[in-house]
């Protein structure tokens, strides 16, 4: 089962970013005085406005969380790492022995109890190969090979704002896979429970766009941007 846990996050996100923001847009004349008179009035007002301007994510950037992930696959990670912009520390499989590794099953499989029957045998079976590996001195390196995607695995992940609004773009979709999208849900709570006002508006693209970019794959929870060009063309 996937667990979050949040190590630690930049203090008073929304006022780094409103302070960012203030930065670029207001006449500064000296920085130490940059984050005084920040009421959370015209914090909220800066983040507003931020959140307005499709195209000037950098403001964003300057705040970070830092989370431990555990209860995962490896194919989890595999998709994890692809974010780019981010910070990754992961459970080694060549210095950690994995004699007793656990897995994580697919619901799709589990409701099959013929299936999930073969399923825990064969990772039984690559347990039962992997301990004989060991002890006939393999190194642990080379007997990971062993070891499927299925392996649960540890993850600490790192992101700034603007790139956890990107991952919930993407990974909070329902055509997301399943296991991280529901990692990305627990995230996404963690962080609105954090900051509201900073993450009013993250969640899957359709939620931060208010359209759906996927066309004719979309799930209909939102119109897709060529229905709502049909809807303006109609009317025009």
């Amino acid at each position: 089962m996937v667990k979050v846990t949040l190590l630690n996050h930049t203090s008073e996100p929304d006022k780094i970013i409103a302070a960012a923001a203030r930065l670029c847009y207001s006449n500064v004349q000296d920085v130490d005085t940059l984050m005084s008179g920040l009421t959370v009035d015209k914090v909220d007002s800066f983040i507003d406005k931020m959140s307005e301007l499709k195209n000037h994510g950098t403001p964003w950037e300057h705040p970070s969380f830092t989370f431990a992930i555990e209860g995962v696959s490896r194919v989890l990670t595999h998709q994890l790492v692809r974010h780019r912009i981010a910070s990754f520390d992961q459970q080694s499989q060549r210095y950690c022995e994995g004699k007793n590794f656990t897995f994580v099953t697919p619901p799709s499989i589990a409701k099959n109890p013929e299936l999930l029957k073969k399923f825990e045998n064969f990772m039984q079976e690559s347990q039962d190969m992997y301990k004989e590996f060991i002890e006939a001195g393999i190194p642990k390196e080379d007997a990971r090979f062993l070891f499927t995607n299925a392996c649960s695995t540890r993850i600490i992940m790192t992101m700034n704002v603007r790139s956890l609004f990107h991952f919930f773009a993407l990974r909070s979709c329902t055509r997301a896979q399943w296991e991280i999208r529901e990692l990305s849900d627990q995230i996404l709570k963690i962080c609105k429970t954090v900051a509201p006002k900073v993450f009013q508006n993250a969640g899957a693209s359709c939620v931060q766009l208010g359209y759906c970019p996927e066309g004719h794959m979309s799930c209909g929870r939102a119109p897709t941007l060529e229905e709502l060009l049909t809807v303006y063309k109609d009317r025009t």
